[in-house]
C-alpha cells in the first residue's frame, strides 16, 4: 500500500510521543463520569490546507469534525491576511470503525502509555493528540512518531476520515467555482478510497448528492459521483 498522497496532505503519520494521561481529550465537554465515551484524536501542522482538525467519535458512532482552514494571504498592497475559515461538522461513523477505534484504544490502556519513539532526527510532521474520555478512564497521548503498531494504525484510520471530509469540503467548493475540475477531483477521491486512505464517504453524502442532482454537469461526472455514493451505501435523492 502506498501512503505518500496522505502523507503529503495530513503531513503523515511519522510523530514524537509524550503520555499526558490527565489531559481530558480536546473538543468535549461533560464530567467524564457520567458523559458516554469519546475517542478523539488531534492533528495541528502549520503549512497545510488543513492546518489543524479535530474528530471526536462517541461509542455510538456520533461525532464531530473541528478543522482550520489555513489563513488566506491579503497580497502585496492589499488588505491582512486573514484567519482561515473554521469548519464544524457533524459525523456518523459506521459500526465496524466505530468498534475498531474503541477496541484499540482501551487495548492502548486508553492512551495511558508510553508511545514516543525515541529515534533521533525524526523530520516534523505534525503534531498529533489521541485522547480518551469515559466512566472506564481517561488517557491522552501527544506524538509526532509512534513505533506502536496500535497507535500507527488509528493515526491512519483517523487521518483517512479527515482526509474524507475535506474532500467533501473541495467537492463543495468546486461545484460552486470549479465545476470543469470536479471529475479529476472525485477521480483523485475513488483512488484514495480504494488505498484506504480515504473511508466514511458517507458523511459527504450531500455533496455527492448535490452533484448527482446537478443537470448542468456533465453526466460522467455526475455518474462517478453516484457510484462513489451507491459504494458507500448511500441512495441518490
Amino acid at each position: 500500500m502506498k501512503f505518500l498522497p496522505l502523507f503529503l496532505w495530513f503531513g503523515g503519520s511519522v510523530c514524537y510521543c509524550q503520555t499526558t494521561a490527565s489531559t481530558a481529550a480536546p473538543a468535549s465537554s461533560g464530567n467524564a463520569t457520567t458523559a458516554s465515551p469519546e475517542v478523539s484524536f488531534q492533528f495541528e501542522r502549520i503549512g497545510l490546507p488543513v492546518p489543524k482538525f479535530t474528530l471526536v467519535v462517541h461509542e455510538d458512532g456520533t461525532g464531530t469534525y473541528q478543522a482550520q482552514l489555513a489563513a488566506v494571504s491579503g497580497g502585496s498592497g492589499a488588505a491582512p491576511a486573514s484567519s482561515g475559515a473554521p469548519i464544524n461538522r457533524p459525523i456518523k461513523i459506521s459500526s465496524p470503525t466505530t468498534e475498531t477505534i474503541f477496541k484499540m484504544a482501551r487495548t492502548l490502556d486508553r492512551f495511558n502509555l508510553e508511545c514516543a519513539s525515541k529515534a533521533k532526527n525524526i523530520a516534523d510532521t505534525g503534531k498529533k493528540t489521541l485522547s480518551y474520555k469515559g466512566a472506564d478512564g481517561q488517557g491522552s497521548c501527544l506524538y509526532n512518531y509512534s513505533e506502536n503498531k496500535g497507535v500507527a494504525q488509528l493515526t491512519e484510520l483517523f487521518q483517512a476520515i479527515a482526509f474524507t471530509m475535506d474532500e467533501g469540503r473541495k467537492l463543495e467548493f468546486m461545484h460552486r467555482f470549479d465545476r470543469l475540475g470536479l471529475y479529476s477531483e472525485i477521480d483523485v477521491l475513488n483512488r484514495e478510497i480504494n488505498e484506504k486512505r480515504a473511508v466514511e464517504v458517507g458523511n459527504i453524502a450531500p455533496a455527492l448528492q448535490a452533484i448527482i442532482a446537478d443537470e448542468d454537469l456533465m453526466q460522467k461526472v455526475r455518474e462517478r459521483a453516484a457510484k462513489l455514493l451507491a459504494e458507500a451505501g448511500e441512495q441518490p435523492k
